[in-house]
């Protein structure tokens, strides 16, 4: 069998480091990549090369039997997977249905690794985690590159620079590695989650829990958070209004499985902000939390800077890429049996896209 990974130009993570070459070979892959695959990403041919890959000069492998990407730039493709491929990657099927339907056509099999059931044992396979605790870092290091202030509590004999104001919306993955890379730089700083069950975790990170008085829980089964009626929104938007308007640094990670993000950060809350002051909203691919957030774009609003980028984990593209890779690999892991493919395992099963002329 042979395994290789799609470039675009775009992505600058890769699927695949020089690490899991030699794991897939253990696996019995034969391991192919395009020329310069993993360049943007930090890892040169010769790496793979010396892991045991093969390089194809030409920047196309069409007759692999397994392609992994982080997003593949689906519309782009200029040359058909062969019927029985297998296409595992971050697909995002609700905005991809037409492209994913023409490849389910053509026999390519399409897992959305997003699907990954958050169970125990897929744990090693959450590439949602894995890359939300990138760009939940991230985010804090892309805020203090538009502040013009420092973070910490300064004591000179000029004076003391009090430290920056820092508030995190969504207690996550992102938003709770957000709130610790914050208090590390010595900001003071307070998080909100519809969840009260995130309070516990917020405040074990040293950070204050913003509350909203809720007749529910704010989760759903599976822990994720569930949208709220209209008596907490309004409660919710009264209570993030006094908040915001009191902060440096706002970083929004709020996020409902399936649906829009929610709107958290009105124009009006972002006016009541002091010149200089900072919003990432890490939703703008689902909508964004912000009103006036822009997708992949940095805006700026009365001397408020907006960021709204969607690849924050693949600004730090050799980390992202090793956990991303071995993610992968662990999911790709369960398909192999006894050197044949077989996708009856559950984790597999969940992410396969079966229906793609339906949902």
């Amino acid at each position: 069998m042979k395994i290789s990974t799609i470039i675009d130009g775009v992505e600058r993570r890769v699927a695949i480091t020089p690490e899991t070459v030699k794991k897939y070979i253990d696996l019995g892959f034969e391991v192919v990549l395009p020329k310069n695959a993993g360049v943007s990403a930090g890892f040169p041919d010769d790496e793979y090369v010396a892991a045991g890959a093969k390089i194809e000069e030409s920047g196309l492998v069409d007759d692999a039997d397994f392609y992994v990407c982080v997003k593949p730039f689906l519309a782009s493709f200029d040359f058909k997977l062969k019927s029985g491929a297998h296409l595992i990657a971050i697909l995002s099927p609700f905005r991809n249905k037409e492209t994913l339907k023409t490849l389910s056509d053509d026999g390519v099999n399409c897992y959305a690794l997003e699907l990954v059931p958050r169970i125990t044992r897929a744990q090693s396979m959450d590439i949602l985690s894995s890359q939300s605790n990138i760009a939940g870092y991230k985010a804090v290091l892309e805020a203090l590159s538009f502040y013009g202030r420092v973070v910490p509590l300064m004591m000179t004999a000029a004076g003391t620079v009090r430290p920056a104001k820092v508030l995190i919306l969504g207690a996550g993955v992102a938003g709770l590695q957000a709130i610790a890379t914050a208090k590390r730089l010595g900001a003071v700083v307070s998080a909100f989650d519809v969840r009260t069950a995130a309070k516990e975790q917020v405040e074990s990170l040293g950070a204050t829990f913003v509350s909203v008085d809720a007749n529910s829980s704010g989760e759903t089964s599976g822990g994720y958070a569930k949208e709220m009626d209209e008596d907490y929104k309004k409660r919710q938007a009264e209570k993030l209004s006094q908040a915001i308007s009191k902060m440096d640094i706002v970083i929004s990670t709020a996020q409902i499985p399936g649906k829009p993000a929610p709107l958290l950060i009105t124009e009006q809350m972002v006016k009541s902000m002091r010149v200089g002051s900072v919003i990432v909203d890490m939703a703008t691919e689902s909508g964004g939390n912000c009103a006036l957030s822009k997708k992949d774009e940095v805006v700026e609003v009365d001397g408020i800077s907006i960021i709204g980028y969607t690849d924050l984990a693949a600004h730090v593209a050799q980390d992202s890429s090793r956990l991303f890779a071995r993610n992968v690999f662990n999911f790709v892991s369960l398909m192999i049996k006894d050197g044949n493919v077989d996708t009856s395992d559950e984790i597999v099963q969940a992410t396969l896209l079966k229906n793609l002329s339906g949902e």
